[in-house]
């Protein structure tokens, strides 16, 4: 079955598809920020390479599974948007909460609340840089 004719999703559908995604994608990105500290990275730095590694995942399982991807935008630019617009609201959430708040409660409780605040905002961002629309 082509991509023109295969049966779109609902928007449940991918809901439950990125959530399942957003799991997988935070398990990464933990493991990662983990095996980072481990190995002696300082906690900013760990984060940044952490989400480079998780974003890149996201974007092919979103991508290829959660999504129907808009064929109109081309690979690398959906990519683009999917990544800038992960930095401003993933990156840029989880390092200003272990900014804010990893002195006061520790750097993983930090981190965790970073990671639950961004999940909100991404499904949106993920769904207009693949598939080009934000609602409907």
């Amino acid at each position: 079955m082509s991509d023109a004719e295969s049966p779109q999703r609902s928007t449940g559908n991918k809901i439950v598809r990125f959530a399942i995604v957003g799991l997988a994608n935070t398990a990464i990105d933990l493991a990662s920020f983990f095996l980072l500290l481990k190995l002696g990275v300082s906690p900013l730095p760990a984060n940044i390479a952490a989400w480079l590694i998780a974003v890149t995942f996201s974007f092919v399982a979103n991508g290829f599974w959660s999504f129907e991807r808009n064929r109109a935008i081309r690979l690398r630019d959906a990519f683009l948007r999917f990544a800038s617009l992960g930095g401003l609201i993933s990156l840029g959430v989880s390092s200003l909460s272990i900014v804010l708040f990893a002195g006061i409660a520790g750097v993983w409780p930090a981190k965790i609340v970073g990671v639950v605040v961004a999940a909100v905002l991404n499904f949106l961002a993920a769904r207009w840089s693949i598939e080009g629309r934000l609602l409907k």
